[in-house]
């Protein structure tokens, strides 16, 4: 063997081995799963996605960058959306920010490649064409990998807001049998807490919960509920909580009248996703549904008249 094939021979040795440690570090990344650990010590399954998880080894190299004190209400504004999300201890806004660069310089340009690959694949004019604008596709990949981030972000906060939304008018409806009863607010609070299965509503209640059991006030674990959540419904009915509290009227009333009003605003909020259906099928409905149906219709007609060489 002489000494080129020697080097072929170590060159693909290297190249198997890099090919080897890759797929066992996606592997990996593809199997790790992210928790947070709830008030009571409870843990619970944060998903993220998979570029997230590939890419957020690399995430602390570029963190330094947004140290800045120029970037604290942007900082801020983020780890107020990762708290509400669910997601704190899991991921910061430094790590979020830092995704923004990594992944259009690493995914972005991936995927570019893979355009390109594909460019090439397709054969004729249409292929020469979309060669000669792959910059606007690679701009827009570029793009894309960096609003992926916030993006993720925003649909997490907005799908944990309707699983609250959703699991409030009961749990007020609970509640309030509870204290109309004759048990008081904390201990209805604690047996909604042992008796629902684990969600989003529920994991905020045992953290109102535990902050109240260490010291705080129920004045300011409502508070710090609301801020935590950062939703309309939430801020309305802590303050009304706060307000029963404050002036000595009865909580159970408060409660009934809460559960009244979100049972209210779910029927409007059900009636308002109807009304915006049809809006929403327009689009796929003229795109895809009327040229298949076209399609579908005059195909076998317009392929007689060109066989019979009209």
């Amino acid at each position: 063997m002489n000494m080129q094939d020697l080097g072929t021979l170590s060159l693909s040795m290297m190249a198997a081995l890099a090919a080897c440690g890759l797929a066992w570090y996606l592997f990996q990344a593809g199997m790790q799963l992210n928790y947070v650990t709830l008030a009571d010590g409870r843990r619970k399954e944060r998903p993220m996605p998979i570029l997230f998880r590939l890419l957020l080894p690399f995430a602390p190299n570029l963190t330094f960058i947004f140290r800045s004190p120029r970037l604290d209400k942007m900082r801020g504004k983020i780890d107020r959306r990762i708290v509400a999300a669910g997601y704190e201890g899991v991921i910061s806004s430094n790590e979020i920010l830092a995704l923004r660069i990594i992944m259009p310089l690493v995914a972005g340009s991936l995927l570019s490649l893979l355009l390109h690959i594909a460019f090439l694949q397709m054969p004729g004019k249409v292929g020469l064409m979309l060669l000669q604008r792959e910059g606007i596709f690679f701009f827009l990949a570029y793009v894309l990998m960096f609003f992926y981030p916030g993006m993720w972000l925003k649909s997490t906060l907005k799908k944990r807001h309707t699983e609250i939304e959703r699991a409030l008018p009961f749990v007020l409806d609970l509640l309030t049998l509870s204290v109309e009863s004759g048990l008081d607010f904390m201990t209805g609070i604690r047996r909604i807490i042992e008796r629902r299965k684990i969600d989003a509503l529920s994991e905020e209640l045992i953290y109102m919960f535990q902050q109240i059991q260490v010291g705080k006030t129920r004045r300011e674990g409502l508070r710090d509920m609301a801020d935590r959540i950062d939703h309309p419904d939430i801020n309305s009915l802590a303050n009304a909580l706060i307000q029963a509290d404050e002036l000595g009227t009865s909580i159970g009333t408060a409660l009934r009248i809460q559960a009244d009003q979100m049972r209210v605003r779910r029927y409007q909020r059900a009636e308002k996703l109807a009304n915006e259906a049809p809006v929403k099928m327009l689009f796929p409905l003229v795109v895809f549904i009327f040229p298949a149906v076209f399609i579908i219709l005059l195909g076998p007609i317009l392929s007689q008249v060109f066989a019979q060489g009209f």
